[in-house]
């Protein structure tokens, strides 16, 4: 039986969008696992590192790595608040993940409009799990900021 499944670890990637909501970052989580495992745990920090490329993604790809001590991530999946951009897919593509899987769809930004093709041919793509929340948050948030 498994204990920590897709929900488990979506609702990780959503405590850290929060984390990152708290922080004033666009509230983006994700998390990497494999099998049971997690490897990495992240949130957005452009703002905090004063850098554009800081997105969730980005960060748990290398906390990832770092922990496995390898460049390729086969084996894990990706779980993350928001649909990735062109640039955290291309990542993901060199990172050759196993799997992505993302609750919210990002009709501005996210990779989809380019098509699956962006990510490597092997990954395996789901999205919608918890898609509600995820959601909520991000509406939150930007309406918060538009006061």
């Amino acid at each position: 039986m498994q204990i920590y499944g897709d929900e488990y670890f979506m609702r990780l990637a959503l405590q850290e969008a929060q984390k990152a909501a708290e922080a004033g970052e666009v509230p983006i989580g994700a998390v990497i696992a494999s099998g049971e495992k997690l490897l990495a745990r992240c949130h957005n920090s452009t703002e905090l590192l004063n850098d554009v490329t800081a997105h969730a993604e980005i960060l748990a790809i290398t906390a990832a790595s770092q922990y496995l001590g390898s460049k390729y991530l086969m084996d894990c999946t990706l779980y993350v608040s928001l649909e990735p951009c062109i640039m955290c897919a291309g990542a993901l593509r060199w990172s050759q993940i196993s799997r992505v899987v993302f609750a919210t769809p990002d009709d501005k930004a996210g990779f989809m409009r380019y098509g699956k093709e962006l990510l490597h041919p092997r990954t395996q793509l789901e999205m919608g799990i918890m898609m509600e929340e995820s959601a909520l948050l991000l509406k939150s948030f930007f309406a918060a900021r538009r006061k």
